[in-house]
């Protein structure tokens, strides 16, 4: 997969992806990460990027031209043109079936804001869809790009080494995960459950989806509301 990001802060990124499992997806060849400055398409000789908005208000807006160039310069880098997303608290809830959803995707092209926003004549005519990591507002969008460029890589078939592994994690399939535990079977008291030292395959099998909807029930129980 190809993932451009149009940023006003490039360097933003460095160091969140060239660790751990999005390192390795790059080293591998999986992912294909590409930052473009879009203060580089601004045409004066300030590179200025916003304006105040038209209407009158607080704060400044990023423009739609310089945005615009920003955009068109980086899909015409490769192909396909990529599907496009700006990170907005306006946007649909970056959840699990998102996240597997962009994963399909051959290529995405990730815009991230500043300010109070970007035109919205950029959103109309130059975004496939918006997408927020949460109802709370960040300075920019270069964490929620970050955020979404995680979740999406972990489930690249290889990245992870064991393509199980997302089929099992919480949300998978609408329950969180069971409780996890490692040696030592017993420290200061505390036990782990008879069962996983059991070796009983199926009796194991039986507690973590047993745990996972009990789980589920306590902590999140918005995400059972569809079995009622």
């Amino acid at each position: 997969m190809r993932v451009d990001v149009l940023t006003l802060f490039p360097e933003a990124f460095a160091g969140p992806l060239d660790v751990s499992i999005i390192k390795r997806a790059r080293d591998a060849g999986l992912l294909d990460l590409h930052l473009h400055d879009i203060r580089e398409h601004a045409t004066d000789r300030h590179r200025t990027v916003d304006d105040q908005p038209f209407g009158g208000g607080h704060g400044m807006v990023m423009k739609v031209n310089v945005l615009d160039a920003a955009l068109q310069a980086a899909q015409a880098a490769a192909e396909p043109a990529g599907h496009v997303i700006y990170l907005s608290p306006q946007g649909e809830l970056l959840n699990d079936a998102l996240v597997r959803e962009l994963a399909a995707h051959p290529r995405l092209v990730l815009v991230s804001g500043r300010y109070e926003g970007v035109d919205e004549r950029f959103v109309e005519h130059c975004v496939d869809r918006e997408v927020s990591i949460g109802d709370y507002i960040l300075t920019g969008g270069e964490l929620p790009a970050m955020v979404l460029i995680e979740a999406v890589a972990r489930h690249l078939p290889g990245a992870l080494g064991d393509d199980a592994s997302p089929r099992e994690e919480s949300f998978a399939d609408g329950l969180l995960e069971h409780p996890q535990y490692t040696r030592p079977a017993d420290y200061r008291g505390w036990t782990v459950p008879e069962v996983l030292l059991s070796g009983h395959h199926a009796e194991i099998e039986k507690w973590k989806q047993e745990q996972r909807r009990e789980r589920t029930r306590r902590r999140r129980p918005d995400l059972l509301d569809g079995e009622r």
